[in-house]
């Protein structure tokens, strides 16, 4: 791979990277905003279609197992026919989510709506990650990684403010969810016009797969698979969605009952541990460009975040007091992030990168999809503290993950280096 600086002679120059960054980071936080498409108008519809909240949980388990399945299976398009024309795709299937919602005369219309939606987000990370590594420029990337993570959590923060804002405005969700629609086509038709800035085909930072001697096999397309790293990688996206998850689902009720605050105050926790997450991404993308063993990044950051956690279960702090240090936990995941995804480039092998990443990423799906119901029975036997420290105990578990990772990461680059010599 080149190793060319920002300075360097060819290097692209600023604007043709700041460009290329801009644009991944519009359609991360476009696939983020669709996994909020139907979740913030769950009141209006249990009464339109009188649902129960059993029957909305599925919606939710479909986006997610589709999501999943079709992130690891994406991989293997994005590595064959390039990432553009995949994203182009994924982009269309957002706008046909949102139309099936608007028009949906049924729960087997919300079903299809939150199937059309999975299936549009199942190929952004091995996508957005592909075109980042081989368009950006190397001393930028851990810059990418960051405005990547922090465009996703704006994702997730505008959606319920879009959604019910204007479902509560005109008295009509079918009409929030065909401006749903109306902003992913703008999107695409943003990405359609740039679509130069996009060519992960044409990127001068490409890491071609190894070129096979004559009469040696080729590599099999599967053989990443059987790479520990991959695996480890995959478990650490696993554990990490699982203490997110815990936050964004259950703090704000388990910090009601151990703290006996209203939900007004308890609510903000969420949004602070996101907004802190994303101030953290920002930090990360620095360290990124001066660190080497990036899995001590990781661990000092989660388990900082880890401890806070199990800080705020043990119940013995003010109540206000137990909702910020718990927002302020976002801080250390959020400065991890960038070099969790600059440690999942170094362990990729060459020409897996969609693969690998689709693959690894997949992970955060089944976090989303198994924590849920697991946490949800906690609070239902009233082990509100549980939640912080499931939470806590599951940061812990990705440490171990990444530093497995970083540590076999490290060895193969030793002995690259020492076959060079």
């Amino acid at each position: 791979m080149s190793t060319m600086t920002s300075g360097a002679p060819g290097a692209p120059p600023l604007r043709q990277d700041a460009r290329t960054i801009s644009l991944v980071g519009l359609a991360h936080g476009t696939s983020h905003f669709f996994h909020m498409l139907l979740p913030p108008l769950f009141p209006w519809l249990i009464s339109d279609f009188s649902l129960n909240y059993s029957q909305l949980g599925l919606l939710v388990s479909v986006f997610f197992i589709i999501s999943g399945v079709g992130q690891a299976l994406a991989g293997f398009l994005v590595d064959r026919v390039g990432a553009r024309p995949v994203l182009f795709a994924a982009l269309a299937c957002f706008v046909a989510a949102a139309l099936a919602a608007a028009w949906a005369p049924n729960y087997a219309g919300l079903m299809l709506a939150a199937a059309l939606a999975g299936l549009g987000n199942a190929p952004f990370h091995p996508v957005d990650f592909t075109i980042l590594n081989k368009r950006v420029s190397q001393p930028r990337l851990g810059h990418a990684f960051s405005v990547h993570g922090i465009t996703g959590n704006l994702g997730w923060a505008a959606a319920p403010v879009f959604m019910a804002g204007i479902t509560t405005a005109t008295g009509s969700w079918r009409l929030a969810c065909a401006g749903a629609a109306l902003l992913a086509a703008l999107v695409l038709l943003m990405m359609v016009w740039h679509r130069e800035a996009l060519d992960d085909r044409q990127g001068q930072w490409a890491n071609p797969a190894k070129p096979v001697a004559p009469g040696a096999t080729p590599e099999h397309p599967m053989a990443f698979l059987k790479l520990p790293s991959v695996w480890l990688c995959f478990s650490f996206f696993f554990w990490t969605t699982c203490a997110l998850s815990a936050i964004q689902s259950f703090a704000s009720p388990a910090l009601q009952t151990l703290y006996g605050l209203p939900l007004a105050v308890t609510s903000l926790v969420v949004t602070g541990y996101m907004l802190a997450g994303a101030a953290g991404m920002v930090i990360g993308g620095f360290l990124v460009a001066k660190v080497d063993r990036l899995e001590r990044t990781i661990a000092v950051c989660l388990v900082g975040s880890g401890v806070l956690l199990a800080l705020v279960g043990l119940g013995w702090l003010p109540g206000t007091v137990a909702v910020l240090v718990a927002a302020v936990a976002g801080l250390g995941t959020g400065i991890a992030g960038p070099s969790r995804d600059m440690l999942i480039k170094r362990a990729a092998p060459p020409g897996a990168t969609g693969r690998v990443y689709g693959t690894v990423y997949s992970g955060l799906d089944l976090g989303f999809a198994v924590a849920p119901p697991l946490l949800g029975a906690m609070m239902d036997r009233g082990e509100a503290s549980s939640i912080f420290y499931a939470a806590a105990f599951s940061l812990v578990f990705a440490v171990v993950s990444a530093t497995w990772v970083g540590t076999r990461v490290a060895a193969s680059r030793k002995a690259s280096v020492a076959a060079a010599a």
